[in-house]
């Protein structure tokens, strides 16, 4: 599921930086669907990456790394 979820944020990044509004919303769509069908297979902080639609930290967390940005969620105010 995982390397699914990865080439799709993948794909989603790309066609942002491209201003493809057709290749956001498929793989917004597809990311969707593979957080549905795999949710009990997650890792719970991949789980809410997607959840609150956090794809840069989604792709980050995927790719290994562990200095991810805290962000505002869970009620703390964001690092300005």
């Amino acid at each position: 599921m995982e390397p699914l979820i990865k080439e799709a944020l993948a794909a989603l990044l790309d066609g942002i930086k491209r201003s493809d509004g057709q290749v956001i919303a498929t793989e917004m769509a597809r990311l969707d669907d593979l957080l549905e069908r795999g949710r009990a297979g997650l890792h719970p902080q991949l789980a809410h990456f997607l959840e609150r639609r956090s794809y840069a930290k989604a792709l980050m967390f995927l790719g290994g790394e562990s200095d991810i940005p805290v962000g505002a969620c869970g009620g703390r105010p964001a690092k300005g």
